[in-house]
């Protein structure tokens, strides 16, 4: 009960910016003095501190708080084919270091701890890591990642609170990115979004429905490489034999932008997605103009979705960011 009041506190302070006892009070729906005694005892550890005196209304002025930045850090690790990218950041979402190491995925778990082990020696105030995967998750564990045996079947999670004694986040890459696309957009709510990568390790989507990562029963939502297009070809199968040596490269072969519509319209008789996004080193500019006009060809023009070109791997990282503030937020530092 303490640490979900805890936890309502920061959150409150982060999106407030800066607030007094009172306001927070009343924001976050908790008593006044247990909003004292949280933001007293968050002043003595260093996780908050005072930043002034409210205006004055006739009485005392109130003190104004805000979060420490510097407190406590986190860091979003996610793994590609050809490399892992990394960044810490601060509880406000400041990156502190963004970089790229050579790819761990063949090598294993175990490289993975020793590239984290070496992160937070220089950084030893991180204490919650998001380690994105190109995979299908559950329980922080990928349970379909299939190049990758090492990792397949593999608690991330459980290894990296024993290992490194933090507390872990293991996220698909999608839904990490879909996550991202929606808090960097300040959409919460609205038509679901669906967000496609074509990807170095086959295709996959993210989707979003009410503000919600959309998992399934199963938490194989997402995985379009599946997808039947037509008699005899899945879309990834349509991908590999139409993409052509530059597969998932802009501009797309047209075989490559027909897979795609296809697929597009699919989603747009099945979910009604307000918007679909790509990778825009992917597809953009001319190349979603022929994905829409092909797509049109299957299903009425107004019922397509609006295809937007994103930058991913800022989606990636903004989303795995989230994943980690919300661990951060809720323990004990």
């Amino acid at each position: 009960m303490r640490l979900a009041m805890l936890k309502a506190v920061r959150l409150k302070l982060l999106r407030l910016g800066s607030a007094t006892k009172a306001e927070l009070s009343r924001s976050a729906g908790i008593s006044f003095p247990t909003v004292g005694k949280l933001l007293d005892r968050m002043v003595k550890d260093g996780e908050a501190k005072v930043v002034g005196l409210d205006e004055s209304s006739g009485g005392r002025r109130a003190l104004r708080y805000a979060m420490n930045p510097e407190h406590v850090l986190g860091l979003a690790v996610f793994l590609e084919r050809d490399e892992t990218v990394f960044a810490v950041f601060d509880c406000l979402g400041d990156v502190k270091e963004r970089g790229r190491r050579a790819s761990v995925l063949d090598e294993g778990p175990d490289a993975l701890a020793e590239l984290v082990r070496e992160i937070v020696r220089a950084y030893p105030k991180i204490g919650a890591t998001a380690i994105g995967v190109p995979g299908a998750v559950n329980g922080g564990r990928a349970f379909h990642i299939p190049d990758y045996g090492k990792f397949r079947d593999f608690d991330l999670a459980a290894y990296f609170e024993e290992r490194l004694s933090m507390p872990a986040v293991v996220e698909n890459d999608m839904n990490a990115a879909v996550i991202g696309y929606r808090d960097r957009s300040g959409g919460t709510a609205g038509p679901p979004v669906v967000y496609l990568y074509l990807g170095k390790n086959g295709p996959g989507a993210g989707l979003l429905v009410n503000g919600d990562v959309v998992r399934g029963s199963t938490f194989f939502s997402g995985e379009v490489s599946f997808v039947p297009l037509d008699r005899d070809r899945s879309f990834e199968r349509a991908l590999d034999e139409e993409g052509g040596p530059g597969r998932g490269r802009d501009p797309l072969p047209p075989g490559a932008v027909e897979a795609i519509a296809r697929l597009v319209a699919s989603l747009a008789a099945i979910l009604n997605p307000g918007e679909v996004v790509f990778n825009r080193e992917e597809a953009s500019g001319e190349t979603l103009a022929a994905i829409a006009a092909k797509g049109a060809e299957y299903v009425p023009a107004e019922h397509l979705p609006r295809l937007v070109a994103s930058d991913w791997t800022q989606d990636y990282l903004l989303g795995l960011q989230r994943l980690a503030l919300d661990l951060l937020m809720a323990k004990e530092h």
